[in-house]
């Protein structure tokens, strides 16, 4: 298996990302836009989510496509940002049909980013909803990761979070990308050079090139809180999307997103604590082929690895900024090779 050429979500064809953030608000908003609309699904497997949309991806629910995927900051507020994204898609005429209406289908999530030292007095009304419609106008085929969109103001125990994106190329032509938003309560390193959790996917020093240390820590195992004194329910979150080129239902989407999962648990210890609302949707846009049994055991896998990938760009790639509580990767552990 090898990365894909842009190494983001979008060398799955027919997929565009947009941000678009406020950095004295220190939060954002991410988009993802489907060319054309998308089977999808969703698992949640954090204690804490904030969601929207999400009843209708179950397998046995009505609609079977989604539009775009939106990823916010701002909490309960930031769910406003589906609605600028659905009012420029509607602009574009997209969504489920309803006698002569359309209705976008717009599936979203959001983190806890309100105390991360960004002005949050945003007067009566939130900014999300504007900040989903520029971030769909903006989405093309490249974005930028780290300190931008739905990772603007994430952090993580110990260093800053951020957005991260990865794809893989499987040998037998199907294409996997992750997109990530990583704020989580837990850590993406351990011992004391940077090393990342998810160093056995990595592939071309995406992330450092550090591998694991040698020797291993006494105690791997420890458990690094962020806030532990103050962890409340909805403080944290990693949200995320897993998305495929090859032709599946539902129920397989669903599986997938599944199997997304375990690139969490490889890339943040602890994961899907109580009190993060961690969550991967997962999109299939069927312009690949329908893969048989074995290959999509293979495709679950690439979906782990690759998840896990993305999650340690999205730190790696975190800059900083004014009121940071938390120093970036670079900041703490040097340069970036890559």
């Amino acid at each position: 298996m090898r990365r894909g050429p842009r190494n983001l979500i979008t060398d799955v064809a027919g997929l565009r990302v947009g941000n678009a953030e406020d950095h004295r608000l220190k939060s954002g908003v991410t988009a993802l836009l489907c060319d054309q609309p998308a089977t999808a699904a969703v698992e949640v497997l954090g204690g804490a989510p904030g969601t929207r949309e999400t009843d209708l991806l179950a397998p046995h629910n009505t609609v079977q496509h989604v539009d775009a995927i939106v990823l916010s900051g701002g909490s309960g507020f930031g769910l406003d940002a589906a609605s600028g994204v659905q009012a420029r898609l509607r602009e574009e005429g997209r969504g489920f049909p309803v006698g002569p209406h359309r209705i976008p289908i717009v599936p979203a999530a959001i983190l806890f980013d309100l105390m991360n030292g960004g002005d949050k007095d945003w007067g009566r009304y939130p900014p999300y909803r504007e900040l989903g419609y520029a971030a769909a106008a903006k989405s093309a085929a490249t974005f930028d990761l780290g300190t931008a969109g739905a990772g603007t103001g994430a952090t993580t125990a110990g260093l800053k979070g951020g957005l991260g994106s990865a794809s893989t190329v499987l040998a037998n032509g199907p294409t996997i990308g992750a997109l990530v938003a990583v704020n989580a309560l837990g850590a993406t390193t351990f011992g004391e050079k940077g090393h990342f959790w998810a160093a056995p996917f990595e592939k071309q020093d995406e992330f450092g090139g550090l591998g694991y240390p040698s020797a291993m820590p006494a105690d791997p195992d420890q458990v690094r809180l962020k806030m532990r004194d103050r962890a409340r329910p909805g403080a944290n979150t990693t949200i995320a999307v897993i998305a495929t080129d090859a032709e599946l239902t539902k129920a397989e989407a669903k599986r997938l997103a599944i199997s997304a999962h375990d690139g969490f648990a490889r890339a943040i210890w602890p994961a899907h604590t109580a009190m993060d609302g961690d969550l991967v949707f997962a999109l299939a846009t069927g312009t690949g082929s329908r893969p048989v049994a074995d290959d999509f055991i293979d495709l679950c896998a690439a979906a782990a690895a690759t998840m896990a990938r993305a999650i340690a760009r999205g730190v790696y790639q975190a800059e900083a900024a004014a009121q940071d509580g938390v120093p970036t990767w670079r900041a703490r552990f040097g340069s970036p090779k890559a």
